[in-house]
């Protein structure tokens, strides 16, 4: 899926127009009240963890390019 984030190519900004398309998915990913990131989520791209950058960094050249993709992943616990 291709999202347009315009100018503000960020981790929120990118999370913002996720939910925005899909809302079903609002308060899956991040918390509703906090906005932040729910403990068993991750976000990858170009092969790195961005889980824990800062959500109004800029994202990588290669995501905002479309060449990479960022991933949302939900991650697995237990044994």
């Amino acid at each position: 899926m291709r999202l347009d984030l315009g100018d503000d190519a960020t981790q929120r900004s990118l999370l913002d127009a996720l939910e925005a398309a899909y809302p079903v998915l609002g308060g899956t990913i991040r918390d509703r009240s906090t906005g932040r990131r729910r403990p068993f989520v991750r976000f990858f791209a170009c092969e790195e963890d961005r889980s824990h950058d800062d959500p109004d960094a800029p994202l990588p050249a290669a995501v905002t390019a479309g060449v990479e993709p960022f991933h949302v992943v939900g991650a697995m616990a237990g044994g």
